[in-house]
Order: structure tokens, then C-alpha cells, then sequence
């Protein structure tokens, strides 16, 4: 199944999971903003995780739990820098639980790496160049899990959501010297660990 149709099918999923729940407090415009903020949210967790299912699972809770909260939106940041805040203090919350942290050793990649290796350029690879690639995705998602906690997801809001330097700083409650100080040791480590597997 393509991942734009699962996608999809997430996103449904959630809005009709999050229907149900409707209370007074709640307005149409609630809708309009899993339908449009959802797909970052879940992209993110997704590289966070790299386990769909639990990606999915904190995806809806992110959005039960800002829906349960919507009437305390104060508006001092914009809607996608408070829904990762919930997203990522949801991630903490989830790997401070010691009941689950059998389920996280045992967890298995679900990044498809034959997939990963398909959003690299060039389809005119060789066998051996589309291995290569496969193996450097491999490698570098295992160096992205290497990173601190704070660099890790300071790493992947700045290159998977592709967020500037001031709405990671705003999202995670940080000063933008120490996103930055942390982004560049995250790069440090990623490129002397990328480049010492050549």
C-alpha cells in the first residue's frame, strides 16, 4: 500500500475517532485543523518513533488531547508550534513509561529501507548503488537514534519538518542559542559518524 494512502487513511481515521468526542467547547475550525496540521504531526512522531502503529497511536492522542484543550488555546504561538509541543512532550511521556519500555527494545525499524532508498535522486542506480543507499539510510536513521534526546528531536523538527531555528526554539521552550547549539552537535556527531562509515 502506498504511504501517501495510508496516510490518508490515518488522517480519516482520527477525524472520525476525534467526531465522537464532540463537546460544547469544540467549533468546526477543529476539523479544518487536524485536516490541515495531522500529516506534519504524524511525519513527525513517525521519525521520532520510526514505529508506525505507535506513531499513529500518540498522533490521535495529540489531537484528543489539543481538542480537549482547544478552548485554552491562547493564540501565543501559532497552532502547528502548540500541537508539536503536545506531540513531543506526549513522545517523553510515552518513553518515561516504564510498562512500555519492553515494547521500545523489542520494537523492529518501520521505515521500509527499499522505499527510504527511493527518495534518494537518480533512478538510473546500479544494484550495487541502490545497496549502497539502502545502507546509508539504514546508517544514518542508526545515528539519529543515537542522539540525545533533545538533539534528536531538535535534528528531525529542523530536517524532517524542515521547522526554522525560531518555531523549534518556541515549540520546545528553548532559547534559540540552545536549539542552535544543540542542532550543531547533533550535525557534528551525524556527519563524523556518517563519514566514518565510508
Amino acid at each position: 500500500m502506498a504511504a501517501g494512502t495510508t496516510l490518508e487513511m490515518l488522517e480519516t481515521a482520527a477525524v472520525e475517532t476525534i467526531r465522537p468526542l464532540r463537546m460544547e467547547a469544540a467549533t468546526p475550525e477543529f476539523d479544518e485543523i487536524v485536516a490541515l496540521h495531522r500529516r506534519q504531526v504524524y511525519r513527525f512522531l513517525l521519525a521520532s518513533t520510526r514505529d508506525e502503529d505507535l506513531a499513529e497511536t500518540l498522533t490521535q492522542e495529540c489531537f484528543l488531547k489539543a481538542y480537549r484543550n482547544w478552548s485554552g488555546f491562547r493564540g501565543e504561538s501559532s497552532v502547528l508550534t502548540w500541537l508539536m509541543r503536545i506531540a513531543i512532550n506526549l513522545e517523553k511521556d510515552h518513553w518515561r513509561n516504564r510498562r512500555v519500555q519492553f515494547w521500545r527494545l523489542t520494537r523492529t525499524n518501520a521505515v521500509d529501507l527499499d522505499e527510504a532508498s527511493e527518495w534518494l535522486p537518480s533512478r538510473d542506480r546500479s544494484v550495487e548503488q541502490q545497496m549502497l543507499a539502502r545502507e546509508q539510510v539504514a546508517r544514518l536513521w542508526q545515528v539519529v537514534d543515537g542522539l540525545s534526546g533533545r538533539q534528536k528531536t531538535i535534528f528531525l523538527l529542523r530536517y524532517v519538518e524542515e521547522m526554522d531555528l525560531d518555531e523549534i526554539a518556541q515549540t520546545m521552550g528553548l532559547s534559540d542559542g540552545t536549539v542552535k547549539a544543540h542542532l550543531s552537535r547533533a550535525l557534528g556527531k551525524v556527519r563524523l559518524e556518517m563519514r566514518g562509515n565510508r
